[in-house]
């Protein structure tokens, strides 16, 4: 069954409980996997993808097929540094199974949006991160109230405390990718991320503390 406290003092806390989640699954949605994150305290930068692939959701671990690999590839990181740097979580946590066309992945409903919820927000509060970038068009959405990739893609907005950069998602499934002026707002995108990792790098650390940083909309920083 799951469980959700009315409070949360430490992210391994809270990890413990997210990790054997079942709240869609209670709810009636199907899923094909347990829920799926990565990261640990003192991470300063997080990043909010739309919902595992079903690579993420054998190993139980964020970006590992070829969308992660892309990404890397955008960011100029290896493994270890981007695993080191972002705490890696999405708006749902489950891998929620192929689409009913059986092209791509189903997206998850708002029910299951609102359900993962949780423990986003209290991710967000415990961290309090410096940097916030979303993955994706629901993501966007989703976190920072945005509508079209376009619109914000290669912008540096502020959410709360924390810098917050879109960027859209790296498979392509959307065909967005496709524009060259979207990919050269994909570069200045990554360009804005690296710059916001490095002044997070020379900053001193930030305090840690229960204020949240959800204010349900983002606005140029």
């Amino acid at each position: 069954m799951t469980v959700r406290k009315s409070s949360y003092r430490s992210l391994r806390s809270l990890q413990r409980d997210n990790r054997v989640c079942r709240a869609c699954v209670e709810a009636g949605y199907p899923l094909e996997s347990l829920p799926v994150l990565e990261g640990y305290e003192g991470q300063q930068a997080y990043m909010l993808g739309q919902a595992p692939g079903v690579q993420e959701g054998e190993e139980r671990r964020p970006w590992r097929g070829r969308a992660g690999r892309t990404l890397r590839t955008w960011l100029g990181m290896n493994e270890d540094e981007f695993y080191g740097t972002f705490y890696c979580a999405s708006v749902t946590r489950c891998y929620p199974g192929k689409a009913p066309s059986g092209r791509g992945d189903r997206t998850p409903t708002p029910g299951e949006q609102e359900l993962c919820a949780f423990w986003r927000d209290w991710e967000l509060r415990l961290l309090r991160p410096g940097l916030i970038v979303t993955v994706g068009g629901l993501a966007a959405r989703r976190l920072l109230g945005l509508r079209r990739l376009g619109e914000c893609v290669g912008r540096r907005l502020a959410y709360g405390d924390a810098v917050a950069i879109p960027l859209p998602h790296p498979s392509g499934a959307s065909g967005w990718l496709n524009d060259r002026a979207n990919r050269a707002l994909v570069a200045e995108a990554a360009a804005l991320v690296r710059a916001e990792l490095a002044r997070l790098e020379a900053a001193p650390p930030r305090a840690a503390g229960a204020t949240s940083n959800r204010h349900g909309s983002a606005t140029d920083a």
